[in-house]
């Protein structure tokens, strides 16, 4: 009993020491050996106990730019293509071998969630290209951190091209976000790369901080603003945030185009007015008193009032009032019966006397229909002007 429990005690042991030896390789696997010969045809590999692999006609022709910088007694991998040929040799491939260290590599950083530098190669419309140990990759506009995410008026496809041609060359920090072998797919993301100190720095604000800042961006739904973040102690750091003031936050009166508002150099002010995750949204109309809060103290329903047309739409004119504060009210179609003989009774840029139909200042709404001269003087209709001036009174 004693001597077969030796037995397999150095049996074990001998297990131990040549774990290899039983693990012979298979047909896919990726091995390592030194490089014995290279002649223009074929490249030869110890494999040690293994034997002897060779790399040679289609392989060899795949791997030229790998093989080209290699010499005797360099120590490659291989994967094995063939585990033995009629010669005895191990074919193996070293591009073969290449993509699948690379395919691992990319496997490991995806389940460590780890970052890793890439270079910029190219550009096209819908974001960068990079690469990963030698696996092509796609770094795609909406993954890119603010500082770096095109801001382009009108998202004219040319001028985008044209800014994200600007970081070719350039080295960004990403994170693999999603990867598919079969497909040879590699999608990575700047912002997930940089979401550590993301939040770090967001963590440091909330919603209703005033901020200042400088618009860094304008694009068609809003302008973007960066500011310096404040450190533990209150001092100003190096690190900045940026966020949007969507267009409906730019002001209290009907923004169209946000370029009319802010350009990019200004320096504001704005109010914090959301955090979502690593997304700030801001306000620059919530620091500025509420015209309809103002208006509500003069204007009512049934008023008459003077107003200039500003735009046409299906639904019908908005139009500008000024009362003390500007606002704007819409003076529906169906006031007109179509939006021909709309566009027939009124003219863009010219003044004229509306009706104060309905006055909803918290829900900052109004609607107007066009006075008619031929409205009898008996109906007594306040008008704004008189309204005005009393008011004026009661201050004085």
């Amino acid at each position: 009993m004693e001597a077969q429990a030796k037995v397999n005690f150095n049996m074990q042991n001998l297990a131990l020491k040549l774990p290899k030896a039983f693990n012979v390789p298979k047909t896919g696997e990726v091995i390592e050996g030194r490089i014995i010969k290279k002649t223009a045809r074929n490249l030869y590999i110890d494999l040690g106990i293994w034997g002897v692999g060779i790399v040679y006609g289609i392989e060899f022709n795949n791997a030229l730019s790998i093989i080209k910088g290699l010499k005797a007694g360099d120590s490659v991998f291989g994967k094995v293509v063939e585990i033995e040929n009629e010669n005895g040799l191990k074919e193996l491939s070293l591009s073969g071998a290449q993509s699948q260290k690379s395919w691992d590599l990319i496997r490991e950083l995806k389940r460590t969630n780890q970052a890793i530098a890439v270079k910029i190669l190219n550009v096209n419309r819908g974001g960068l290209m990079i690469e990963i140990s030698g696996i092509e990759g796609f770094l795609p506009v909406s993954q890119l951190k603010a500082e770096h995410y095109p801001r382009v008026e009108g998202g004219e496809k040319s001028k985008i091209l044209e800014e994200l041609t600007k970081f070719i060359g350039q080295d960004f920090k990403v994170k693999v976000l999603d990867f598919n072998i079969q497909e040879s797919k590699l999608i990575v993301s700047e912002k997930a790369a940089d979401e550590e100190h993301l939040k770090a720095a967001v963590g440091r604000h909330e919603v209703g901080d005033i901020i200042t800042g400088m618009i860094s961006g304008i694009v068609d739904w809003g302008a973007f603003i960066k500011w310096p973040v404040k450190t533990a102690d209150e001092k100003i750091g190096n690190e900045t945030l940026e966020g949007l003031i969507h267009i409906s936050e730019l002001d209290w009166q009907l923004v169209e185009n946000p370029a009319d508002f802010v350009k990019v150099g200004d320096e504001i002010k704005a109010q914090i007015i959301d955090i979502m995750n690593d997304r700030i949204s801001l306000s620059l109309k919530r620091l500025k008193t509420d015209p309809w809060k103002t208006a509500s103290a003069i204007l009512e329903k049934g008023m008459i009032i003077d107003g200039a047309v500003k735009k046409f739409n299906p639904f019908g004119a908005f139009v500008e009032v000024a009362c003390g504060e500007t606002l704007q009210g819409l003076c529906h179609v169906s006031e007109f019966g179509s939006e021909d003989k709309m566009k027939r009774a009124l003219e863009i840029g010219k003044k004229y006397q509306f009706k104060l139909l309905t006055f909803v200042p918290e829900e900052h709404r109004m609607s107007l229909g066009l006075f008619k001269e031929e409205m009898t003087v008996k109906e007594k209709i306040p008008v704004a002007e008189e309204k005005i001036t009393e008011e004026r009174k009661e201050i004085t």
